[in-house]
């Protein structure tokens, strides 16, 4: 089978395409056809090595796939041939990746696809709205009538946060460009800040007289100072972003009030809450209220320089590989 993969760590010129054996699904896998998979930008970490986690070469990279079920074996229940189906975590943990005609998805991190839900628009969604629904819910605890703020509120999960705060009945304040503020309010945030503005802090404040209950930083900046500073009693930051910031953590400010900040990465949620944030996801998409932005879909051919571009910092949007179809 032709598959994108990688015979050792490092930039994206490691990345080869050509033919490798097709995988064999055990017991309790789903053998899937792939016709899209997406380019996080967890996947150029676990390429060059800066995400450590177990990999056997040749590995295939790439974590997000739509695609038609082949096979399930008799421990993979609820699957049949035919069936259209997403995924949001291969290619890490010893699981090989999504960036091949072929790939073995073990039947518990695999969903069906909503009618009327198209490939393309699936895939670019599948890691930024699970991230955020996750980042939202299982370690924010977010409720309704609460307010969240939103950094990055126009990226990719940012902008999935939005929607999914907004529809659990949140109020939002989102965070980002200043050209973006119309974009954001038809995501459904109630204001919106330019992060470039010097009084941005005391406009969320302004914004948020009693406190920010969630801040969620997509960004990446992690300015725990401000960040503390605005949260509400018992609010709380999620820190999601970011791999190499060392922000300082004002302690008084933490515990004071008590005040929590945590640490989430999608890599190591537990199947059940994937397959949560897979439902969440489902509905609001199927509703059409989770749309990507941009998507720009290349051929599988063109897996490096996917990756070359979105470690550029020059990606807006999502970039999407197709490998059949």
């Amino acid at each position: 089978m032709l598959a994108a993969y990688i015979e050792e760590l490092g930039s994206p010129d490691v990345i080869r395409v050509g033919e490798l054996p097709p995988p064999q699904p055990g017991p309790s896998d789903v053998l899937v056809d792939v016709e899209v998979t997406a380019v996080n930008q967890v996947d150029t970490f676990v390429r060059s090595g800066a995400w450590r986690t177990p990999l056997s070469f040749p590995f295939v990279i790439g974590r997000d796939l739509v695609g038609t079920v082949v096979s399930a074996g008799p421990g993979a229940p609820g699957f049949r041939p035919g069936d259209r189906v997403w995924c949001s975590s291969l290619g890490h943990a010893g699981r090989q990746g999504a960036a091949a005609e072929q790939a073995v998805v073990p039947y518990d991190r695999l969903y069906r696809l909503p009618d009327g839900v198209g490939a393309v628009d699936a895939v670019a969604l599948a890691h930024p709205a699970s991230t955020a629904c996750l980042a939202l819910f299982t370690h924010g605890r977010l409720r309704a009538g609460e307010t969240v703020v939103i950094l990055g509120a126009a990226g990719n999960v940012g902008a999935a946060a939005v929607v999914t705060a907004a529809q659990a009945g949140a109020r939002v304040v989102a965070v980002a460009s200043a050209r973006d503020a119309d974009h954001c309010r038809s995501l459904g945030a109630r204001q919106v800040v330019d992060y470039r503005d010097p009084e941005a802090a005391r406009r969320i404040r302004e914004a948020a007289p009693d406190g920010v209950d969630l801040y969620l930083d997509t960004s990446g900046r992690n300015d725990l100072e401000t960040a503390l500073g605005l949260l509400a009693p018992r609010g709380r930051v999620v820190v999601m972003a970011g791999l190499r910031t060392r922000p300082v953590l004002p302690a008084g400010e933490l515990y004071t009030h008590d005040r929590s900040v945590h640490g989430f990465a999608i890599s190591g949620a537990r199947t059940d809450e994937l397959a949560g944030a897979a439902a969440h996801v489902a509905r609001l998409t199927a509703d059409g209220l989770l749309r990507p932005r941009a998507v720009d879909v290349l051929p599988l051919g063109e897996a490096a320089e996917a990756h070359a571009r979105l470690e550029s910092g020059g990606v807006r949007g999502k970039l999407v590989l197709r490998v059949s179809g």
